[in-house]
């Protein structure tokens, strides 16, 4: 191991693969010899190869795969792929499912590819590795990517961050958006909103606020500093109800205001803002006494 080199993709899947073709020099050799060694790169039937079970991506754009297949029907498959042997005359695909189903579109009765030794969790790990690098996963794709490498090769948050050479709270993040309400993750999936607008949402802890700011996100086309606004004005007030006049969200110059006030009569001030310079000021007391106290703030 003290050989390998590190590359673009990311410290996980260069351990992971080992770096053999860097080592090693390259040679192609007929599957029908039965080399299976790390290095070489055998071409092998497209029948004989099964899918990734492990593997997180879930959709390929149709259009991207036919302009792959017609480069490969004119150049031929540059970067082979990579799987290991899974039984008598059959290969499961480790990484590179867009070049193998671009390769059958394109018509290719053989492929090549390297042969490596793979246990389950080198697969999974692998397969989530070179999408996240290479194929840009939606968000959601990637937080079930993250929370099964979580689950099923029994890593902690900060292991997962080191393998896929990412930030803890950019992985606390992902995961977090699998608390979201199911609507929300297809939004997020579809990108009808984005991640700053999830992180938001997250803000709220009930189902029912979250998905009423969900709503307005796609009914008004809110921003995300729109619906960061919005999150702090429910979690103020709650969700306006039905009939009454709506009240804007709290800007930020607002929310300042409204800060200072709390700090300066240490009470949960609340700045309710309705729209063309309307609003109202709400000093709550818990006691004579503690009324007493803000009317001498207030110089009454």
């Amino acid at each position: 191991m003290s050989q390998i080199r590190k590359t673009g993709l990311g410290r996980g899947l260069s351990a992971l693969l080992d770096d053999s073709e860097r080592i090693m020099p390259v040679r192609s050799v007929p599957v029908t010899e039965g080399v299976t060694s790390p290095g070489n790169i055998a071409h092998i039937r497209i029948s004989q190869i099964e899918v990734n079970p492990f593997q997180p991506r879930s959709e390929f754009d149709q259009a991207s795969l036919q302009e792959l297949a017609d480069s490969i029907g004119t150049q031929g498959l540059i970067q082979p792929i990579t799987v290991r042997k899974s039984g008598s005359g059959s290969y499961q695909l480790i990484s590179g499912e867009r070049r193998l189903r671009a390769s059958r579109i394109a018509g290719l009765i053989e492929i090549p590819a390297y042969i490596r030794t793979a246990n389950d969790q080198q697969m999974l790990e692998m397969a989530l590795i070179e999408n996240i690098q290479r194929e840009n996963l939606n968000a959601i794709e990637v937080a079930l990517s993250f929370q099964r490498m979580i689950e099923e090769c029994n890593l902690k948050q900060e292991e997962l961050s080191d393998r896929v050479s990412k930030n803890r709270s950019t992985v606390t993040n992902y995961i977090r958006l699998l608390r979201l309400p199911p609507v929300v993750q297809a939004s997020i999936r579809d990108n009808n909103i984005s991640m700053g607008h999830a992180k938001a949402i997250l803000g709220l802890e009930e189902v029912d606020k979250q998905l009423y700011v969900h709503k307005e996100i796609l009914k008004n086309g809110l921003s995300v500093r729109k619906t960061e606004e919005l999150v702090r004005t429910i979690q103020q007030m709650g969700i306006p109800k039905a009939g009454t006049a709506k009240v804007e969200p709290v800007s930020f110059q607002f929310q300042k205001i409204q800060d200072d006030l709390a700090s300066k009569f240490a009470t949960n001030v609340r700045l309710k803002v309705q729209g063309k310079g309307k609003g109202s000021i709400e000093i709550p007391f818990m006691s004579d006494d503690d009324l007493s106290r803000i009317l001498e703030l207030l110089d009454w």
